[in-house]
């Protein structure tokens, strides 16, 4: 049973480091999008076994996402980046995303007789 747990502990100290390592990628991530597009806020959303979805919001309105494995690494790299972190995506926040020509074709140019994507 000594050995067994060795293993285990072995294990739990790599998965602790990749989850770390994660952590930072992601949070240097979300650190560029906001100094790309002077400052950003967020929201993480549960995908289910998938994991989470960071949504990011910039200053300037431009907009973007991430996927994390798990939701839990997803807040800590929210976290760890220092943006402000919303409980949904509606409201004030929703309404600071800025879309343009490409999201009106690739989201609903083609049902209000958009062109349509090829």
């Amino acid at each position: 049973m000594a050995d067994t747990q060795q293993v285990d502990e072995g294990t739990d100290a790599r998965q602790a480091a990749k989850a770390g390592r994660v952590v930072a990628r992601l949070a240097k991530q979300i650190g560029g999008f906001s100094k790309a597009h002077g400052g950003a806020e967020g929201q993480v959303a549960y995908l289910g076994e998938r994991g989470a979805r960071i949504v990011l919001v910039g200053a300037d309105g431009g907009w973007g996402d991430l996927v994390a494995p798990s939701y839990a690494i997803a807040e800590q790299a929210v976290a760890k980046s220092g943006i402000t972190v919303h409980e949904a995506f509606d409201g004030e926040f929703a309404a600071k995303v800025t879309t343009g020509p490409y999201e009106w074709t690739r989201m609903a140019g083609i049902q209000i007789g958009g062109p349509k994507n090829r």
